[in-house]
Formats: C-alpha cells, sequence, structure tokens
C-alpha cells in the first residue's frame, strides 16, 4: 500500500509539473526542505530540495514566460515554445517523480517512469486547454494564462504531495480535458464535412 501512496504521490507532482513547472518544483524543494510530505535528504536527489535548485528552475520558467508573452499562438501550441516548455518539464519531472520514490526507498527508475506518462500527460492536456482558451482572450489577458496555469499546478502539486490519493482526481481531470479537447477538434472538421 505504501509503494502505491508514494507512486500515487510521484504521479500528482509529474502532472503539476506537466501542466506549468515552476510553482510545483518550488513547492515541492519547500515541502522536502520542511520534511513535509516529502524529504529528499538522504537519497542521490537531494539537490531538488535545495535553493539553488529552486532558483535556476525559477530562472528558466521566468525567461521561458517572458520570451513567450507575445508569441503568436500558432508558436505557442506546435513551436518552439511548445518544445521549450517540454524540455524544460519533461526532465525536472523525470528528477522529481524519482526522488518521490526514493525518498520512501522505492527504486528511483518507477517514479521517473510515472513521472514521463503522467508529465506528458499534463503537457497535452494543459496545451490543449491553453490553446482553446487562448482563442477566446485578447493578446494582453492572453499572456497571462501561464499564471493561471502555474496556480493551477500548484494545487495539484500540494494535493500530490499532501494527500496522494487525490492524485487520481487531477489525473482523471488531465485525461478529462485531453479527450475533451479531441472530441471537440472531431466535431469541428465533422461541421466542415456537412458544408461541402
Amino acid at each position: 500500500m505504501d509503494f502505491i501512496l508514494d507512486l500515487l504521490q510521484a504521479a500528482g507532482i509529474a502532472a503539476a509539473i506537466g501542466i506549468r513547472p515552476l510553482f510545483p518544483v518550488g513547492l515541492t524543494g519547500a515541502l522536502a526542505g520542511a520534511d513535509v510530505g516529502v524529504d529528499f535528504d538522504g537519497t542521490d536527489y537531494s539537490f531538488l530540495e535545495e535553493p539553488w535548485f529552486i532558483g535556476a528552475v525559477a530562472v528558466i520558467v521566468i525567461a521561458l514566460w517572458l520570451a513567450t508573452r507575445r508569441a503568436r499562438p500558432d508558436v505557442l501550441e506546435r513551436g518552439w515554445a511548445a518544445y521549450a516548455t517540454a524540455a524544460i518539464a519533461g526532465p525536472l519531472a523525470l528528477l522529481e517523480g524519482a526522488g518521490s520514490m526514493a525518498d520512501r526507498g522505492h527504486p528511483a527508475w518507477t517514479g521517473m517512469l510515472v513521472g514521463l506518462v503522467c508529465v506528458s500527460l499534463g503537457l497535452a492536456a494543459s496545451m490543449s486547454l491553453f490553446a482553446r482558451v487562448r482563442q477566446r482572450l485578447d493578446a494582453e489577458a492572453a499572456s497571462y494564462l501561464p499564471l493561471y496555469g502555474e496556480g493551477a499546478a500548484l494545487v495539484a502539486c500540494g494535493l500530490a504531495i499532501l494527500f496522494p490519493p487525490l492524485s487520481l482526481l487531477v489525473v482523471a481531470g488531465l485525461v478529462w480535458l485531453l479527450l475533451n479537447s479531441r472530441r471537440r477538434q472531431g466535431e469541428k472538421y465533422a461541421g466542415l464535412r456537412i458544408l461541402r
């Protein structure tokens, strides 16, 4: 049972990082430093709770946000910004998932595996959602969507660390968002076929 709870914690942290990476990494590091819910001390991943690591992640993510504030929507969803976000979130989720599992003496690779799956789900669902929402907003309002994403990711990560079973709700919500967006795309193209 402990293994399942620890796996759920790793899954929730990784899914939250997939939504947006900054606040989940900061929250995980802060809680690990205070030994609340997770503790990386005594593992190969103790650097995850170090201030220099959290600061470096913050600088990188904020620089990406500033670079993409005025980017065209196609760049954000399918261009270099999407690849940069995935390149940042992917390794962070693998590390945090491995650290979460290593904290309780489980093999780190299990955390990496679940981290890879859940960060991919978080990235796909959040990018799809933000793309749909961005179409309805003006440029200035749309530039703040990452902040809303960070807030959602912060809540998801906090739930995953403090109450690991709630990670199931986070993952289920992301699956629902992703499936709903795919269904909407199918309906849009079905409507275009009718117009012919």
